[in-house]
Formats: C-alpha cells, sequence, structure tokens
C-alpha cells in the first residue's frame, strides 16, 4: 500500500494532476480550492522568508547557533555575516522574483476558460517544478546587474502595485456590505425575523464604531498637540455620518430600494479601524510638561514590560499576515472578480438569506473522483473554470508588492526591521489615511452612481 501512495504523490508533484494534499484522512476538497491553496502556500513561504530577511534577531540568532556561519558566508559569495541575504535590499529581490513568477503565470493563462486546456494543466499541477522555478526567479533577483539603480525604480513598481493591492480590497469591502444587507433583505421577504437580524447586526456595528471614536479621543489627542489626530478624527466621522445619512435618503432609495443603514455600519466600522491603524503608525510627539519631554497620543501599556511590547508587535504582525493572506483568497473567487466593477442590483430571483452568506460556494455539488493512496477529489472544472487563473495569478502579483512594501515600511525602508513594523512612520500613516478616503469615495459613488447613470443600472 505504500508504494501506490507514493506514486500518487509523486504524480502529484511532478504530474499534472491536482494536489490532494496528499493523505486519505483528510476530508474532500474540490480541485480548484486546492489548487489555489497550493499557491497561497507558496505566496506564504515567501512571505515568511522575506520576514526572516528583516529581522536582525534571527539573524543574530542564525550567527550564534550555525556552526561556521561565517565560513559558510564567504563560500556562498554572501558578503561578510551574509549581508547581502539580510534587509531591504534582499527582500525587494525575493519579492521580484516571487512577482515574477505570478505575473508570468497571469499572462501565461490569459482566456483560459475550461481546466482541459493544457496551460490549466500547467495551472492545476506540475507542483514540483513550479516550485523550483520559484526558487531560481527568487535567487535571480540576486545577481540582477547594476541593483542599486533596479532597487530605486522597482521600489516605486512596488509602491504602485501595493496601492492597487489595496484599492482592489477597498472595492470588495463596499461589495461585501453591499452583498451583506442585500441577502439579509431578501429573507424578510417570508421571515421577518430577517428585519430584527439587520437591526441587531447594525446597531452593534454602529456601536462599535461609536466607542472606537471615544477611544481615541481619549488615548490619540492631547490639548497642546496632535493636531492631525483632531483633525482625521473630526473629518472621518464626518464622513461616516454624511454617508449613512445618504444611504437612507429617499433619492437614493428610489433607485436602490435595499439601500440601508447596514452598509454604511460596515463602512464606518472599517474606517474607524484604518483611523485608529494610521494614528496608532504615526510617529509619536513629545509635549513639554515639569521640564520633561512627555510622549503623548500613544495607548500606554499598563505594565511598561518587553514583554508586553513584543506581544503586540507578534499578535499585530500576525494580523497583518492573515489580512493579506485572506485578501489574495478573497479577491480570486468568482463572485468577488465579477463585483470589482460598479455595483449592480443583480441578486438572482432565488436569493437565499443565510447567516454565512459570504460563506456559501459558487459551485454545486460534482462528482467525486477518488486520488489512488490521498485525499478525495472533486474536479468541479470539467464544465469550465471556476475562477478566472488570470485574475488570480494578477491578485497574487499585487500581493508580492504589497508585501514588499509593508514589510520593508514603504519608503522608509533604510532602518526598516521587522521588529520596528509597527513603530510608525509618516508614509504607513498616510497611505492608511487616504485608505479611509478612498474606501468612503468608493461607497459614495456606489450610492450615487445609479441615480447618475439610471440606464445603465436598469434590471
Amino acid at each position: 500500500m505504500c508504494t501506490p501512495c507514493c506514486v500518487s504523490q509523486l504524480a502529484c508533484c511532478c504530474g499534472s494532476a491536482a494536489c490532494s494534499l496528499c493523505c486519505g484522512c483528510c476530508p474532500k476538497i474540490k480541485q480548484s480550492t486546492s489548487t489555489r491553496f497550493m499557491y497561497t502556500l507558496f505566496f506564504m513561504l515567501v512571505t515568511v522568508t522575506c520576514v526572516i530577511m528583516m529581522s536582525p534577531t534571527v539573524e543574530q540568532g542564525m550567527r550564534k547557533h550555525i556552526p561556521f556561519y561565517e565560513d559558510m558566508c564567504l563560500q556562498l559569495n554572501a558578503g561578510e555575516n551574509c549581508s547581502t541575504l539580510v534587509g531591504y535590499s534582499a527582500v525587494y529581490k525575493v519579492c521580484f522574483g516571487m512577482a515574477c513568477f505570478f505575473l508570468f503565470f497571469a499572462l501565461f493563462t490569459i482566456r483560459v476558460r475550461t481546466s482541459t486546456e493544457c496551460r490549466a494543466a500547467v495551472h492545476n499541477g506540475f507542483w514540483f517544478f513550479k516550485f523550483v522555478a520559484l526558487l531560481g526567479c527568487c535567487a535571480g533577483g540576486f545577481f540582477l546587474p547594476n541593483q542599486d539603480k533596479f532597487l530605486e525604480v522597482w521600489r516605486y513598481v512596488g509602491a504602485a502595485g501595493g496601492f492597487l493591492f489595496l484599492l482592489i480590497q477597498l472595492m470588495l469591502l463596499v461589495q461585501f456590505a453591499h452583498r451583506w444587507n442585500q441577502n439579509w433583505s431578501s429573507g424578510a421577504d417570508y421571515n421577518k425575523m430577517w428585519y430584527a437580524a439587520l437591526a441587531l447586526v447594525t446597531l452593534v456595528l454602529f456601536s462599535i464604531a461609536v466607542g472606537a471614536m471615544v477611544f481615541m479621543i481619549i488615548f490619540y489627542t492631547h490639548p497642546e498637540a496632535c493636531f492631525l489626530n483632531k483633525l482625521f478624527l473630526g473629518v472621518n466621522c464626518g464622513l461616516c455620518f454624511i454617508v449613512s445619512l445618504l444611504a437612507i435618503s429617499p433619492c437614493i432609495q428610489t433607485f436602490q430600494p435595499t439601500s440601508g443603514l447596514l452598509q454604511p455600519a460596515v463602512i464606518t466600522v472599517y474606517v474607524m479601524y484604518l483611523t485608529f491603524s494610521a494614528l496608532a503608525s504615526k510617529p509619536i510627539e513629545t509635549v513639554l510638561e515639569n521640564g520633561n519631554n512627555i510622549t503623548v497620543c500613544v495607548f500606554p501599556l499598563n505594565s511598561g514590560l518587553q514583554s508586553d511590547t513584543t506581544i503586540v508587535k507578534g499578535v499585530g504582525t500576525a494580523i497583518l499576515f492573515g489580512c493579506i493572506l485572506y485578501s489574495c483568497l478573497i479577491s480570486t473567487t468568482k463572485r468577488s472578480t465579477a463585483a470589482l466593477r460598479v455595483y449592480r442590483n443583480d441578486m438572482p430571483e432565488n436569493e437565499r438569506a443565510r447567516c454565512c452568506f459570504c460563506c456559501v460556494d459558487d459551485t454545486e455539488d460534482y462528482d467525486d473522483e477518488k486520488t489512488a493512496g490521498g485525499q478525495n477529489v472533486m474536479y468541479d472544472e470539467k464544465e469550465g473554470t471556476i475562477y478566472s487563473y488570470c485574475y488570480f495569478h494578477f491578485v497574487f502579483f499585487l500581493g508580492s508588492l504589497y508585501v514588499m512594501m509593508t514589510v520593508t515600511n514603504w519608503f522608509h525602508y533604510d532602518n526598516a526591521k521587522i521588529e520596528r513594523l509597527l513603530d510608525g512612520s509618516w508614509s504607513v500613516f498616510w497611505i492608511k489615511m487616504a485608505s479611509c478616503w478612498v474606501c468612503l469615495f468608493l461607497y459614495m459613488w456606489t450610492l450615487i452612481a445609479p441615480m447618475l447613470f439610471p440606464k445603465r443600472f436598469l434590471a
């Protein structure tokens, strides 16, 4: 039994078979899901490598515990103590290789409509060879000529791609808010309890937003300092109030009957989160009190221990990677791909209200096909692709650039360290604050666009 199992896993890695995660005791999985899982695994492996490269703590630990570390660095021509393999320049080169890998597959899979094509077979299999190709791309970045010029140009390419990645996620958030309200409102036609659910969730979300605003007023403002904090708190809260009134105004509801307070509640909570993240990312400010410089507009840790700071930064970094991973996966579903346009009221007639509507799969049930010695795989793309392969890789291409810019602290990369990822900088502050305004603008546009162009939005 061991031999057939090993052969099947070898076919999974080297052949055109779908990856079955190599375990017969695992639950059933769809071919499209397993493929996206494997690409996500590649993405996370490179991301973790970038984090290690930006960590002086890891570098010191390797130097201390790896025997003949200095000799090994010299043999690899990696500089003294492997200096060329750490720091922001190494992250730029590794992410350049990963971005090239996903960009190539984005171009390679343009207009793939069925999984029976040879290009689809390459997309869904040959994992060992693709892993080797990814390693080769990442290593190739270290052999580029004129690297100083490359780093200067690649920084701006990464910034543009990172901004576009953020924009896509904001568009999907707006679509999610509309979809949520749309789905639950459809349930009210046959069960009035859905109205109560809508009201309860809306009240909870607005309560969270108000609580966040009060929290930021208490901890991130000061009578004699932090003028920007006061200004942007007032501006963002005012804009959230305006879009909430706009969502329930009669002129908007004439063209969008399903528009209500749930959508602005979701947007408001997210804007408050971005505002908090921006204020927490701003460089510290001090005021002179009793002859001493006192740090203001920061959230104080009660114990003041270094371990607390480490825990906060570790949790924050884990949340960051979790958000990137979720964004890459959710952006590539069939429904999310269709959402990257101005919102239309395209709710199907048989729409069913569900508590976890966003987890409903776009596909129906498919016949199972047993992978010998491995996991049951449902081949759900026999009649056509479930998601756009090209768009899938393009999102991961943008995600690679976003990871590169985030790990290297955007434009403050010279002294960037992963341990200082959450210490704050002006570039991160302005990026997050601008994201607030873009999110509000996108949502406002989805409200007024049907009123401005009624013929285009007719059912």
